[in-house]
């Protein structure tokens, strides 16, 4: 605790260091690029309309006018003999310098206009280095642009690009510095969207195609337009806007790889799901009062075929009154098919087995994406946005384990079947309002309702073993429910309101801004499990179930069927209402200093009531919190194209409905409970970062940060019988602090070779945390007796989900040709560190995932102006992910540490094709 006390103090100081005196300008800075090449363009003429003043770019593209600050709007006008002229308008306002981004299009240029549209969005990746650069808030952004020259598909895959952002194997959560899903918040267009995952707070990334997505911002700083719950980042996913002439684009594509090609003849998924990832099907009726299931309980023999069929266009709409209608439109379905397999073992504290298995999986994933933006504009003062999106998911997996089950198999002759159908649905509609009242008072506001719906239609789950005296295969059980199908369903519905009106104060001092979030979000959860009692002495066929499960033999009494606890669903229901003013006051305090002081007031109530098999009284449980939330921002502008920044907040972290709820899901080698006594975090943030743009598509920043939370939440293993993870407030403290370096930089820029550009990024960073068995053991009394024990095997740990050092590279080559064609491509790489995956327990060692690198090449080949091919290969020298258990302290280190967990992806071929309208 001391010891972050004095890395703050240091952050502090070295801020302050950092002030000191340079030469001042005040104007607009701009550059001209050619809107084929995307290069420079050295010689045009550029003119200042008002102060009839002329000038000329040098040679890398670059243009300056000296002139006053100060609320005036001036008009650029750029030109060079060949080329078509371009016309920009900028308004000056407190800023010492503004920045200005113009493209001409050669008079000989073969791209028709909807292409010429398209290439300009190219180089929007240049403005949003300058919303950056310009932004009083400490943002980073990636852009529709940067999203196509790296191949990403989707917003989860753009995320994991970031500084300082990663996504654990095998799972949608995100992690930011080190911080995991309850520490994050992902908005579109600046309002909230709910999570699709029980499990999680936060929606999938990965059903935000790159189609939908203009650019994503991640603020990994807090400010009071923010979400208080927050310490890692906040994702914010702005969608697709469009203006221009009218456009209509179809891209088909097809997708492989070599673990699916090399099982081709031997790929099975469950029956029942629809091609398209949807089912009509659930709980039956009266499932206790025969055997009244849909779908058989054998594998289905599956060719696994997978791609993508995508339409997208829009247009605009001028009427005679000056009003104008902008509309955009996208429908998109994606399809994966994947194979892994790999060891799966559970071990004892002794290291002895209880469970050592190969599991096989092979699955089919789907995403069916629409989406609709009708945007009305009155005039350049006023517009409404109206935007619909519906996001339909599903995995399906198929699991096949062998091998070694304690007191079932322990020859190694067990084997076990589940076979998953997993189904998201989420359905957001937003309004948006942009109103400037007068020329110092602007107005914004969003209104939303979403929906969500999870459901696992028929979840079906075998427990068997080779018999030697039978030579045959029998059922196997430690308890009924081994052997089950299973059913769940989850309702979240949430209404959101944002507004906020800023006003400018007197000579360009600054902005004061107050506005108001509210959110009201309820959940419904239900699942019911019918487990069969099943006798363990007669040969069954493990590839056709359905022989032995029929009604014919349930009426003969071979086997029975139960459900829970006195045949009743489990259910649990959870409402948040959150009540949120806030006020900031963005000011100037002199030519280069300028702060944001920010208050945020939150009022939070949090109900969680449960029907479960561990209790079924019905009971609510409540949490209400009045949070008074502090931020301070500051920028210095050491020279025109540096920043130095520092960022200070109070925030905090409240647990989800899930780990709340008195509710067990259990998995075939771990079971989770949740923890009706938990409660929220405090969390305390500074952030110190320095940026240059030395030119306008080029960056090099570096951040130090640091994080003082109180009470951190962890999954921890309990010291019990049947050793559930839950979920508790494990320590007083815990602490994470890191530095952050990115930079984007030209290698080349020439008419006969092209553009190679290069890019990365690397965060390292350290977590610590105390561990207190005797507070948890305190804090989680229970009414009726009782509370949880932990027995971790260490004192202090990391946090769960953080790698120590993340990195980020991509090498990019762009070159346009006379014909109009041109070519890009980019190869990506990204490796995490060593990171925690569990605590360690009863002697045992921490669960370890090992670190990783991937590979990737994209290639993108604009034939002509309406036809383009792609090809992708992904994860290119297809590592394996393994997860080790380590040693305990004081074991002899030459000992290897037992793998638990591990498999390899395979090598991801893609191929698609464009054609435009």
């Amino acid at each position: 605790m001391q010891s972050t006390k004095h890395l703050f103090l240091a952050f502090a100081l070295a801020f302050g260091l950092f002030f000191f005196a340079s030469a001042q300008q005040y104007g607009i800075k701009g550059v001209i690029l050619d809107v084929e090449s995307m290069k420079p363009i050295e010689g045009a003429s550029v003119r200042l309309l008002e102060r009839n003043r002329e000038s000329a770019t040098d040679k890398e593209g670059n243009f300056f006018f000296d002139l006053p600050k100060g609320d005036k709007q001036y008009t650029i006008i750029a030109g060079l003999i060949g080329y078509m002229p371009d016309t920009l308008i900028v308004r000056r306002g407190q800023d010492d310098i503004d920045f200005a981004t113009l493209s001409l299009v050669s008079k000989n240029s073969v791209l028709d206009e909807i292409v010429i549209s398209r290439r300009r969005e190219r180089i929007s990746e240049i403005a949003l280095l300058d919303m950056r650069r310009q932004s009083n808030l400490m943002v980073e952004y990636m852009g529709a642009q940067e999203l196509s020259r790296k191949g990403i598909s989707d917003a989860g895959a753009a995320v994991n690009r970031m500084t300082g952002v990663s996504r654990q194997e095998g799972s949608n959560e995100v992690f930011v510095r080190g911080l995991g899903d309850r520490y994050n918040n992902t908005t579109l267009n600046g309002l909230p969207v709910p999570s699709n995952d029980p499990e999680l707070k936060n929606l999938e990334l990965g059903l935000f195609t790159s189609d939908i997505i203009e650019y994503i911002t991640i603020d990994k700083v807090y400010s009071t337009y923010l979400p208080g719950d927050f310490a890692g980042g906040n994702v914010d996913i702005a969608s697709k806007n469009y203006n221009g002439k009218g456009f209509l684009e179809v891209k088909l594509g097809a997708n492989t790889n070599t673990n699916v090609l090399k099982n081709w003849n031997s790929f099975y998924l469950q029956d029942g799901p629809s091609p398209l990832g949807f089912a009509n099907y659930g709980v039956p009726n009266d499932p206790l009062g025969g055997f009244n299931f849909q779908n058989s309980m054998n594998p289905v023999k599956k060719t696994p075929i997978a791609g993508n069929l995508g339409v997208l266009g829009g247009k605009s709409f001028q009427f005679g009154n000056g009003h104008k209608l902008n509309l955009f439109a996208s429908a998109n379905f994606t399809s994966d098919t994947y194979h892994r397999e790999g060891v799966n073992r559970r071990l004892s504290t002794g290291r002895e087995t209880i469970n050592d298995l190969y599991q096989i999986r092979q699955g089919y994933t789907t995403n069916s994406t629409g989406m609709l933006t009708a945007n009305y504009v009155f005039n350049p003062n006023h517009s409404i946005t109206y935007n619909f999106l519906l996001m339909n998911s599903s995995d399906q997996f198929y699991d096949t384990y062998t091998g070694e089950l304690r007191d079932m198999a322990e020859d190694g002759s067990g084997l076990i079947r589940r076979s998953t159908f997993i189904q998201n649905t989420v359905t957001a509609n937003q309004l948006l309002g942009k109103h400037k009242l007068d020329d110092k008072i602007d107005l914004n506001w969003g209104l939303s309702y979403n929906n969500v719906k999870t459901k696992i239609p028929d979840r079906i789950q075998n427990y068997m073993k080779f018999d030697d005296q039978l030579q045959d295969y029998v059922f196997i059980r430690n308890t009924v429910t081994d052997n089950h199908r299973y059913f769940q369903d989850l309702t979240e519905n949430e209404i959101a309101l944002n507004v906020a009106a800023s006003y400018k104060l007197d000579d360009d001092k600054g902005v004061w801004s107050v506005g108001y979030n509210g959110k009201m979000k309820k959940r419904a959860f239900e699942d019911f499990q019918v487990n069969f009692r099943v006798p363990t002495t007669r040969s069954i066929d493990p590839t056709n179930l359905d022989e032995f499960f029929n009604q014919a033999n349930l009426d003969s009494e071979l086997f029975t069927q139960e459900g829970f606890n006195a045949d009743l669903p489990q259910t649990y229901d959870g409402d948040l209402k959150t009540h949120a003013p806030f006020t900031n006051l963005q000011y100037n305090l002199n030519e280069r200093l300028s702060g944001t002081l920010g208050l945020r007031y939150e009022n939070i109530r949090q109900d969680v009531s449960f029907m479960t098999q561990l209790d079924r009284s019905g009971n609510t449980n409540s949490i209400t919190r009045n949070e008074v939330l502090p931020s301070l921002l500051l920028k210095y502008i050491l020279k025109d194209n540096q920043n130095l920044r520092m960022g200070l907040s109070r925030t905090y972290t409240l647990p989800q409905f899930k780990e709340r709820a008195f509710f067990i899901y259990r998995d075939i080698n771990e079971s989770k409970q949740g923890n009706p006594n938990l409660y929220p975090s405090t969390d305390y943030n500074l952030d110190l970062r320095w940026e240059a743009f030395p030119k306008s598509s080029e960056l090099l920043s570096a951040t130090l940060f640091g994080k003082y939370i109180q009470n951190p939440i962890n999954e921890v293993q309990l010291a019990s019988s049947s050793n559930d993870i839950s979920y508790v407030n494990i320590g007083a403290y815990g602490t994470v602090y890191g530095v952050e370096v990115e930079f984007k930089k030209e290698l080349l820029a020439s008419e006969q070779f092209g553009k190679l550009s290069i890019g990365a990024n690397a965060a390292y960073l350290q977590t610590d945390q105390e561990i207190d068995s005797e507070k948890v053991r305190r804090e989680t009394q229970f009414p009726s007796g009782g509370s949880y024990n932990i027995n971790l095997t260490d004192s202090r740990s990391g946090f769960t989900g953080a790698s120590n050092f993340l990195v980020n590279a991509d090498l990019a080559y762009y070159k346009a040709f006379q014909n109009g064609s041109d070519v890009m491509a980019t190869v990506v790489y990204n490796y995490f560190s060593d990171r925690l995956y569990a605590l360690g327990s009863e002697g045992r060692g921490n669960q370890i995932d090992k670190g990783v690198g991937t590979l990737d090449f994209i290639l993108k080949y604009k034939i002509n102006n309406r036809f383009g091919v792609d090809a992708n290969i992904l994860n290119v020298t297809n590592p394996s992910f393994d997860r080790i258990q380590e040693n305990q302290t004081g074991t002899d280190s030459s000992i290897a540490a037992p793998t638990l967990f591990n498999y390899k992806k395979g090598v991801r071929f893609s191929v698609g094709v464009r054609y435009r309208l």
